[in-house]
């Protein structure tokens, strides 16, 4: 059985999408803490063994030793959260408890750590462990996420009991259903879909950059179905540990996710508007993320990953515009 942190977010429930769906599997554990009813929508459609409260795991685990691996993706991910000791006890302290756990009862442990560890980029977006000291996350969700990516490279480079297998996986512009729950975290497609309900129009982020014209701010957008296919792959794949980026590793504009949600509502281009960037912005903006998925393709993954065009259709066709958007 695997347990299954975070099971009824965004990624951890399209995980238990992926489990019933595509592998066709129900014996799964969901461990979370749902404070919306979206976030039990989310599950709702699920099969799984038993679902446990995040403080009672634990006493779960003493009991059910028959545990195949641990796919933790439960974590504080807002990125405005400003209380680390919250942090600290539920993105890295519960972390290492998982940790240990899974090295002391020799179980596979997948992790979501972000691509948020990686500040503005100065340092590119090379997923090798031997850089992480270069790293300087933009706030406290970023610098939590990379506490816990260099305590694992501590644990190892000390020789001390690790997992028979560990990834940490550096998820970047993910977007999709059962999302919904998220608020202001939400993807911009998400976002960009309920601003044309509301206003009839999309508005994007003008250029405050001399070498990208307005709404030509590239990001590595990535469909949440892809991005849960490469947890499976890497937990098929137990010989791999390590960190990786789990990206497309081609990155799109603001505009064309613009033009492929505009496309989805047979409504035109004309419909985007560009509006000024806020001041506070105009030094912690990024322009580009790009994962390097070099390291994921070597493990022998190939599959095609949906391009905006393609992810943003699924997404509005078979979600957003059904009467039920919950997959």
């Amino acid at each position: 059985m695997i347990i299954l942190t975070g099971g009824s977010g965004m990624i951890g429930s399209v995980a238990a999408w992926h489990l019933n769906t595509i592998i066709n599997d129900d014996k799964f554990v969901i461990v979370d803490e749902p404070l919306t009813p979206e976030q039990e929508k989310n599950i709702s459609k699920r099969r799984y063994i038993d679902f446990i409260s995040k403080d009672d795991l634990a006493g779960y685990l003493k009991s059910h030793a028959k545990v195949e691996a641990i796919i933790h993706m439960g974590a504080i991910s807002a990125t405005t959260e400003s209380n680390f000791n919250k942090l600290l006890s539920a993105n890295i302290r519960y972390s290492q408890f998982l940790w240990h756990w899974c090295a002391e009862n020799n179980v596979p442990f997948i992790y979501a750590s972000s691509a948020a560890t990686y500040g503005m980029g100065n340092e590119g977006y090379l997923d090798s462990e031997n850089n992480l000291s270069s790293f300087n996350p933009l706030n406290a969700y970023g610098y939590s996420k990379h506490f816990f990516d260099m305590w694992v490279q501590s644990q190892i480079s000390l020789g001390l009991a690790k997992p028979p297998q560990w990834c940490g996986l550096k998820f970047f512009n993910v977007y999709g259903p059962n999302e919904y729950h998220k608020g202001r975290m939400a993807s911009v497609v998400y976002h960009a879909f309920r601003q044309f309900q509301q206003d009839k129009e999309i508005k994007l982020f003008k250029s405050a950059h001399p070498e990208y014209e307005d709404g030509m701010q590239l990001r590595d957008f990535i469909y949440v179905k892809d991005a849960v296919s490469c947890i499976f792959h890497l937990l098929e794949n137990r010989s791999v540990s390590g960190i990786f980026n789990i990206g497309t590793g081609k990155a799109q504009s603001f505009k064309s996710l613009a033009e492929s949600l505009l496309v989805n509502l047979d409504q035109p281009t004309s419909l985007i508007k560009y509006i000024d960037m806020p001041k506070d912005l105009n030094n912690k903006y990024q322009y580009y993320t790009q994962a390097d998925i070099s390291k994921l393709r070597s493990t022998g993954y190939q599959s095609k990953f949906h391009n905006l065009l393609e992810g943003v259709t699924d997404y509005v066709q078979n979600y957003l515009l059904q009467a039920d958007r919950y997959a």
